[in-house]
């Protein structure tokens, strides 16, 4: 396999833009219509995910490790929609059909094999993490939804009982189907680590035009059963523990992940010192405050600085949440874990590198493949 020839040929094709996967769904659902209903009604999101997907799988064929881990992931995350080994022979000759159409003449008996042995080479690596999982833990989980708090106008807290237990890292996400919309899969993070009755705490943040978001906040939905897909994420505690102190960056619900690493770090015997930078736009937004400072007062190790970025009557920090960290102190010294809207996470990052702690101990979730 030629990796420049197959880059210079995913660039031809890739200028083509939402024609691209158009095309590939078309011609997957024309000469596989079975396998229609294991996609949502609407396939806006599935588009994306498909060009995000070539992309990633493109600029990393050459880094065999990340793209191994990468499929890996992509394999066991694929079993919840019901994906089975014999459908990575359709996906494949519709993605071929799909690449030689709009490649037009640059489409070569070379560029053909090419691709059809990096195809080859995902297939492999998916089917056989899929099978392993298999072996492990079930494709998705059944969640009832036991309790519901409307903490803001739009942010509702969930309690959800899963069957069977799921075992999870602080830090992860799962991705969350509810019978009202069917095969539209969203990932929210648990909110506490594991806990001895098994139940988790999912923070839901309302967002405009997001049907999955909608159908969870509700009061409504106590008593609903959900789907949860398996635990992914790797914004989670290095283990052993580096010995260094943490800072904690949390813009709005991505508040979620980040308490349930706070949640394990208070089962520790002598847990690191951390600080937990909250925010949201205005007061309102800052809807779990009172429980992070309930949970400063019991444990020194901890501090919480909340944050608005556009509420003047807000008497405590003010201004863009990587401004207030940047202003409170030297944070070099310490590990970083970050979560929240991609704008206030991209830009901590830049500035916490600038300010001195490496990119490798900046911590962010960074799915790739997974819904919005």
């Amino acid at each position: 396999m030629d990796v420049a020839r197959l880059r210079d040929s995913f660039a031809r094709v890739a200028i083509h833009g939402d024609e691209l996967p158009l095309f590939f769904y078309s011609d997957l659902f024309i000469k596989h219509p079975e396998v229609r209903d294991l996609f949502p009604v609407s396939m806006a999101a599935q588009r994306a995910h498909l060009v995000d997907a070539l992309v990633t799988i493109v600029s990393q064929v050459d880094k065999v490790d990340d793209l191994t881990a990468f499929l890996q992931g992509l394999g066991r995350d694929h079993r919840k929609f019901g994906a089975v080994a014999g459908h990575y022979a359709a996906v494949g000759a519709s993605l071929l059909a799909t690449l030689e159409h709009f490649s037009g003449p640059a489409w070569t008996p070379e560029v053909a094999a090419d691709w059809e042995e990096a195809y080859g080479l995902v297939g492999a690596v998916m089917t056989e993490a899929a099978a392993a999982d298999e072996q492990e833990r079930p494709a998705w989980w059944r969640g009832t939804v036991v309790a519901h708090e409307q903490r803001a106008f739009d942010v509702s807290v969930l309690l959800v009982r899963p069957e069977p237990r799921m075992d999870y890292l602080p830090g992860q996400s799962v991705a969350i189907e509810c019978p009202s919309r069917p095969r539209l899969w969203r990932y929210y993070s648990m909110a506490n680590a594991p806990r001895p009755d098994g139940m988790l705490e999912f923070h839901v943040r309302l967002i405009d035009g997001g049907a999955v978001s909608m159908a969870l906040t509700g009061s409504a939905i106590v008593g609903a059963e959900l789907r949860l897909g398996p635990p992914v994420g790797a914004l989670t505690l290095s283990q052993p523990l580096s010995g260094r102190d943490l800072l904690l960056v949390a813009g709005s619900t991505g508040l979620a992940p980040l308490k349930a690493i706070l949640d394990q770090l208070t089962a520790l015997p002598q847990p690191p010192k951390a600080h937990l930078f909250f925010g949201a736009r205005n007061a309102a937004g800052l809807y779990d405050l009172d429980s992070l400072e309930k949970m400063a007062a019991q444990h020194p190790w901890l501090a919480v600085t909340p944050a608005v970025s556009a509420d003047p009557r807000f008497t405590g920090e003010t201004g863009s949440l990587p401004d207030v960290v940047a202003r409170h102190g030297d944070w070099s010294g310490r590990d970083a874990y970050l979560a929240g809207p991609a704008d206030m996470v991209s830009a901590a990052v830049t500035r916490l590198t600038s300010a001195g702690i490496p990119r490798d101990r900046i911590h962010i979730e960074d799915f790739g493949w997974s819904e919005p």
